[in-house]
């Protein structure tokens, strides 16, 4: 390990800490209904969108009304987005002719990207045309990020008000994330990477001349503005079937760092904006500085794996699946940045990780992708580990536990419960399934601890609603793409429904004044207890299948043996 890894990583995250409290006080602002002073020129837009779509932005929801417009807004989505898929041959901007997609196939892809996760079973620059990418996906790269936005501010709300059952309106809340927030900055980002040289057109696949004089098909398409957006927004689906490892998608090492900022851009923010939005910005910053202490403990155990000696094979540093003009340091930053963040983005094949790397990616997705997390989704399940931390600790001093100021009861952590165990059962069950029937080991193209490694890894990226994958395994298969898609549904609303509950039963309540039996929520201690409780849930949880996969790889590899 060299010191210019030290330099890339300190810039990296020094420039995420520069930027989150900024945008961060500005999502704040956005989310509480006033108007920072940079986007005020913005407000007649989303008057215009209230007035074409009839939205009374005054009229509060109750947190089932809100539940039930994010979940019809939802199901119309994946409607739409299926439809088009099976008409596109018939629709302009489709230069290569591409064809209809398959219907279950299609069902997949809309589900994969109206719930924020991304999972591509499909090569995407010889299956979908330009329009199904721009229209389709895009659009909902756009709205289903506002919706986890949404789903945070709701909850926010809850927390902060009082004897109410109104916790904001959700058509108001994507509106706003999506005009004030999503996409000025996917404006900033599509420009810097068209200077980079990413690509944004709606050309054919052209023929070129490679430097030996040899013939290539190279694709085409609107590559910058969806590769500003699947960054920004969590989403991290990719024009292209090798993603951000693309050289139209992502050329040179600035655009490399540009991208990776993006990752984590918002989900920093949202922290940040966490702390003002609940009246306590240090309790905003022990989450930053808790989440940040746990996401450069798994970079830092990722580059040891990566740098240390293969006992296989002799060697050290291996390059293997990864591309040469980013190299070890920019891929393993990459590989944590997109678990922790529920991206699922790749400028690196994950499967080509050292077992100890590859694992710790997929812990990160098992743990329910909280550190940052996914744009609003990361928070809202943050919160839901707050609350059980703040349970556990008012059982230990033997108080009813509180949470700024309301009460924590049953119903609470039940729900907290719920969100927690939910997508957890579908990785277990998902995987299971895939292992012990013949239909799921038939598109296993790897045995032993890989291959269990790649089925586990591909349940744990669905339920999370991360989109990356292992690879090694063909994902289009029928079996893959209804278990898949059903992991994907149960780890997007059964987080959020439960989520959404707290908000409106929290909302209810009154506050109780703070007394000395309070367990505080702005310390270290606090801090250092939540990633406690996280971490054992993680383990108790995952550790007996994690055994059977990566652990077990790397205990094979590092006494020189090969599967």
């Amino acid at each position: 390990m060299s010191s210019m890894m030290w330099v890339q990583l300190t810039v990296f995250l020094g420039v995420l800490m520069l930027v989150g409290p900024s945008l961060g006080r500005i999502i704040a602002a956005i989310a509480t209904g006033e108007r920072s002073s940079l986007l005020r020129w913005l407000g007649p837009v989303e008057g215009f969108v209230y007035r074409l779509t009839g939205v009374d932005a005054g009229r509060e929801m109750t947190w089932w009304q809100y539940c039930r417009t994010i979940l019809v807004a939802n199901v119309v989505g994946v409607v739409v987005l299926v439809l088009l898929q099976q008409v596109q041959q018939w629709l302009p901007l489709n230069p290569d002719h591409a064809g209809r997609v398959p219907f279950l196939l299609s069902l997949n892809t809309a589900v994969s990207f109206v719930t924020n996760t991304n999972w591509q079973a499909y090569a995407g620059e010889t299956t979908l045309s330009h329009l199904t990418q721009m229209i389709g996906l895009g659009v909902q790269n756009f709205l289903s990020a506002a919706a986890g936005m949404a789903v945070l501010f709701a909850l926010a709300r809850g927390i902060v008000r009082t004897e109410t059952d109104k916790v904001g309106n959700a058509w108001a809340d994507m509106t706003r994330s999506t005009i004030y927030i999503l996409l000025p900055l996917s404006v900033i980002v599509s420009i810097l990477l068209l200077g980079q040289g990413v690509i944004q057109n709606f050309d054919a696949t052209t023929q070129i001349a490679t430097a030996g004089s040899m013939e290539q098909m190279v694709p085409m398409g609107p590559a910058a503005s969806q590769v500003a957006i699947k960054q920004l927004g969590s989403n991290g689906g990719g024009v292209f079937n090798a993603n951000s490892a693309h050289p139209l998608e992502n050329p040179t090492p600035f655009s490399n760092l540009v991208e990776m900022l993006s990752l984590l851009l918002i989900p920093v923010a949202l922290v940040f904006a966490y702390g003002r939005m609940v009246n306590d910005r240090r309790h905003g910053r022990i989450l930053v500085a808790s989440l940040m202490a746990l996401f450069v403990t798994f970079i830092g155990f990722s580059m040891w794996a990566e740098f240390s000696s293969n006992g296989a094979v002799g060697m050290t540093t291996a390059m293997e699946g990864k591309e040469v003009r980013f190299g070890i340091t920019n891929s393993i930053l990459w590989s944590n940045a997109t678990t922790a963040s529920s991206n699922g983005s790749v400028n690196a094949m994950h499967s080509s990780l050292s077992p100890v790397a590859g694992g710790l990616a997929m812990l990160n997705m098992m743990l329910g992708e909280v550190v940052f997390g996914g744009v609003g989704s990361g928070m809202y399940g943050l919160i839901v580990f707050i609350l059980l931390t703040v349970f556990l600790a008012g059982l230990m001093v033997g108080r009813t536990p509180e949470y700024h100021g309301k009460q924590i009861g049953s119903f609470e952590i039940r729900m907290s419960m719920i969100a927690v165990l939910l997508p957890s059962t579908c990785i277990m069950v998902g995987a299971g399934l895939a292992l012990a029937t013949e239909a799921g080991r038939a598109s296993m193209l790897h045995g032993g601890a890989h291959g269990v490694s790649e089925v586990l890894y591909a349940m744990a990226s669905a339920a999370g609603n991360n989109g990356s994958a292992f690879a090694g395994l063909d994902a289009s298969k029928d079996f893959y793409t209804i278990v898949t898609s059903i992991c994907m549904l149960v780890g997007r609303y059964g987080v959020i429904i439960p989520v959404l509950a707290i908000a409106g039963r929290m909302a209810s309540k009154r506050k109780v004044p703070m007394g000395p039996g309070t367990f505080p929520t702005d310390t270290p201690i606090f801090g250092m207890l939540l990633l406690v409780v996280l971490l054992i849930i993680g383990a108790l949880t995952f550790f007996p299948v994690l055994s059977l996969g990566p652990i077990a790889e790397h205990l094979i590899m590092s006494t020189g043996g090969v599967q």
